[in-house]
C-alpha cells in the first residue's frame, strides 16, 4: 500500500504500514474545558515529524480510532500533542486517558497549512471553537520564523469564556508586540470583559493588507462560510484563503470514501484546501 505523497513527511519517511497504529505512551494530560483535553505523547528519541495542518488517526484500545489534528509545535518532534473534544465513544475514551496509559497513533496524513507560501506576506488565522487546535501548529511555525512574515493576526471565537482553549498561551501571545490577538465569545458572563459577538466581527479590528495576505480558517463549517465571505468581500483572492475541511474521515488513506467532498477525498487531498479549489462545492448540503 503506497500512501499519498503528502501523508508522511520529515526524516522518518513514508510509513511502512499506514493502516497499522504504533503504540505511544501519554506523558501528560491537560484539561482545557469541560469536554476538551490536550494529550501530550512521548514520541521518544526518534521524534514525530509533521507539518502544521496534518492529522493523525488516534486509536483508543477497545473503542476504535478517530482523526485528530496535531496541535503541537512542529519544532518539537519529541512531543506529540493532540487536543481532543469528547463528542463520541472514541473521543470520550481518548479524553479519559491518564498519564502513563497507551494509545495507538498512525500518521501523519493530509495536506498542510501554507506556511512556506505565506512568507513575506501578512497572515490572518481565524479559528472557531476547537478549530484553534489545528491552527496552533501553524502559529507556532509562523512565530518560530517571525522575521519571514508581515503582520500576523489571530482571530479566535468561542461560545463562552469557559470554552476558550489554551488560555495561558493566549495570554503569553497577547504580550508579544509582533502578534495581534483578538478574542470574542458568543455570550459572556459576569467575569468576561472582552469582546462579545461572532468571530467575523473581529475582522474589522484586524490590520492586514488583503492584496498581500494569506488567510487560514478552521472551525464549524457555518462559521467558515461567513468568514470566507467576509474575507473575499474585503478583497482577498479565493486562492489565498485556506480552509480545513475535516469531516467523516475513517481510513485516512483515501480508500473507504467516507470523507468524499464532491471530487475530493478529504483525507487524501485535504484536509486543508485553498478556497478557489472547492468554492463550487463548499457549503452545499447535498454533498
Amino acid at each position: 500500500m503506497t500512501p499519498h505523497p503528502r501523508h508522511q513527511v520529515g526524516p522518518a519517511g513514508p510509513p511502512v504500514a499506514p493502516m497499522l497504529p504504533a503504540a505511544y505512551r501519554v506523558s501528560r494530560v491537560r484539561r482545557e474545558t469541560h469536554d476538551t483535553h490536550t494529550l501530550e505523547i512521548d514520541a521518544g528519541d526518534r521524534g514525530f515529524s509533521f507539518l502544521p495542518g496534518q492529522f493523525n488517526m488516534l486509536y483508543a484500545f477497545g473503542k476504535g480510532e478517530a482523526p485528530i489534528s496535531v496541535s503541537g509545535d512542529p519544532a518539537r518532534p519529541e512531543r506529540l500533542v493532540h487536543t481532543v473534544r469528547a463528542v463520541g465513544a472514541v473521543s470520550r475514551a481518548l479524553t479519559a486517558l491518564k498519564t502513563g496509559e497507551m494509545l495507538g497513533v498512525r500518521g501523519p496524513f493530509g495536506s498542510p497549512w501554507p506556511v512556506r507560501e505565506a512568507e513575506t506576506r501578512d497572515v490572518v488565522l481565524v479559528a472557531g471553537g476547537i478549530g484553534l487546535a489545528p491552527l496552533r501548529p501553524a502559529l507556532h511555525a509562523l512565530l518560530g520564523a517571525r522575521g519571514r512574515f508581515g503582520r500576523i493576526v489571530l482571530l479566535y471565537g468561542a461560545r463562552t469564556p469557559r470554552d476558550l482553549l489554551y488560555r495561558n498561551e493566549l495570554r503569553r501571545w497577547r504580550g508579544r508586540p509582533d502578534l495581534q490577538i483578538e478574542v470574542t465569545v458568543d455570550s459572556g458572563d459576569g467575569a468576561w470583559g472582552g469582546h462579545v459577538g461572532v468571530v467575523t466581527t473581529l475582522l474589522a479590528r484586524a490590520g492586514f493588507d488583503p492584496d498581500c495576505s494569506v488567510a487560514m480558517v478552521c472551525g464549524p463549517e457555518v462559521m467558515m462560510r461567513f468568514v470566507v465571505r467576509e474575507l473575499l468581500d474585503r478583497g482577498m483572492s479565493p486562492a489565498d484563503v485556506y480552509v480545513s475541511m475535516e469531516r467523516n474521515m475513517k481510513c485516512a488513506v483515501g480508500h473507504c470514501g467516507r470523507c468524499q467532498l464532491g471530487p475530493e477525498i478529504v483525507c487524501r487531498d485535504g484536509p486543508v484546501f485553498p478556497f478557489d479549489r472547492i468554492a463550487d462545492i463548499f457549503g452545499r448540503p447535498e454533498i
